[in-house]
């Protein structure tokens, strides 16, 4: 593979933070503010439970919630590889960086919500927030690597390098050549 060095460009990573901060402030706006209800639920801890009861629902309901829970952070998906910028990373490493910080915004969210009144802690939202981070990365991020990788290189890049011939070899000033 010769993709040693290449890297995304500067203005597409700058951005992808801006991007990238954007829905960061987006989704603790959204998980982190108090809600004033009159009653709250139990926290759910136990996996699959929620979706379970999710599923048990009308189905438009049911996608409804749970493609919810997936949408919220499915962006980090491709914004968190956007700010690597690596254009030849292994898709499986690419894929596990991702989905582990994902899953680690994810989990932070539901820490930050035992303290928020109003919002319950739901183990299932932290399965299917990260669910959505791994099959937008999937989905967008190894053809967006590839189209990248294709791309026309700029005028100054484009020329092929002299392999014969590279100058003279630089010489330090009142050093004199070892005996």
């Amino acid at each position: 593979m010769q993709c040693q060095g290449q890297s995304g460009s500067v203005p597409l990573r700058v951005a992808g933070a801006a991007l990238l901060l954007a829905h960061l402030l987006f989704v603790a706006w959204v998980t982190l503010r108090p809600l004033d209800v009159p009653w709250v639920s139990a926290p759910n801890l136990q996996p699959m439970a929620g979706i379970r009861a999710d599923l048990a629902l009308a189905p438009r309901e049911a996608v409804r919630r749970i493609g919810e829970q997936m949408l919220l952070l499915a962006p980090l998906g491709v914004l968190l590889p956007l700010v690597g910028g690596r254009l030849c990373a292994s898709p499986l490493m690419s894929l596990t960086r991702t989905v582990a910080a994902g899953g680690l915004v994810s989990l932070g969210i539901e820490l930050l919500q035992t303290g928020v009144p109003g919002q319950v802690v739901d183990v299932d939202s932290l399965l299917l927030n990260t669910l959505g981070v791994a099959l937008a990365h999937v989905a967008v991020v190894p053809a967006a690597r590839a189209r990248l990788r294709r791309r026309p290189l700029g005028p100054a890049r484009a020329r092929p390098r002299d392999e014969g011939s590279q100058g003279s070899t630089p010489t330090i000033p009142r050093v004199g050549i070892a005996p």
